[in-house]
């Protein structure tokens, strides 16, 4: 199983972010995420189209686009004509989930779900196989710097027993409170994808931390 880093670059300098996103590379990332929120599905706000257009144009590595909006069948283009690679969309946001991945996988872009913390895997029966990408919330999403919650480790686990019966490839990935003494509870449980923010953008060194984790995902 090759697996991923993905930072997020929610708690990053913006006001140097051409120099924050080198320093994400240098360290040997695998991805870029990407948090959008709206104040409505979480309470928080981040950024739009347009700062995800202006990331692409400074980074060759591939965006994934978390989308914690309302109504995401409304930006859902946007987002994807901005750059976005993976398109990762909330299944609590949507009342037609089937049709809005279908749309993002229409587009060409890899297609996500995200469940939060109390939305049971159950939900996704009849979308994984149409899926590219799960991603379990293990912080109740909208801020960063959350403590991991224990629980989803077990949610981990089925998450992964569930995908491995699949007939296609889909990603696993993690995303909330990841730090270094518990991201190899995750890697066991079967993610393969770990979002990691504040304990990146937080360090002294963001170089030296991006590799010591990819050190323990090799």
């Amino acid at each position: 199983m090759l697996r991923k880093l993905a930072p997020s670059i929610l708690d990053v300098d913006f006001t140097c972010l051409e120099r924050e996103l080198k320093k994400i590379e240098s360290g040997g990332a695998d991805l870029l995420h990407l948090d959008i929120m709206d104040g409505n599905f979480v309470p928080n706000i981040s950024f739009g189209p347009r700062m995800v257009e202006s990331i692409k144009s400074i980074t060759s590595l591939p965006l994934e686009v978390h989308l914690m909006i309302e109504k995401p069948e409304n930006h859902i283009k946007s987002f994807i004509d901005a750059g976005g690679d993976i398109v990762i969309v909330h299944y609590e946001t949507s009342k037609h989930l089937d049709r809005l991945i279908q749309t993002i996988n229409e587009a060409g872009v890899e297609s996500g779900i995200a469940l939060n913390p109390a939305t049971p895997l159950s939900v996704i029966e009849y979308l994984i196989n149409k899926i590219d990408y799960l991603l379990i919330m293990t912080v109740n999403p909208g801020f960063g710097g959350q403590k991991f919650i224990p629980e989803m480790i077990g949610k981990i686990e089925k998450a992964r027993k569930i995908i491995d019966m699949q007939k296609k490839s889909i990603s696993l990935a993690v995303d909330g409170g990841i730090n270094l003494d518990n991201i190899s509870k995750v890697i066991k449980a079967g993610a393969e994808i770990i979002v990691a923010g504040q304990i990146i953008s937080k360090s002294e060194n963001p170089e030296e931390t991006i590799k010591k984790i990819k050190n323990i995902l090799s």
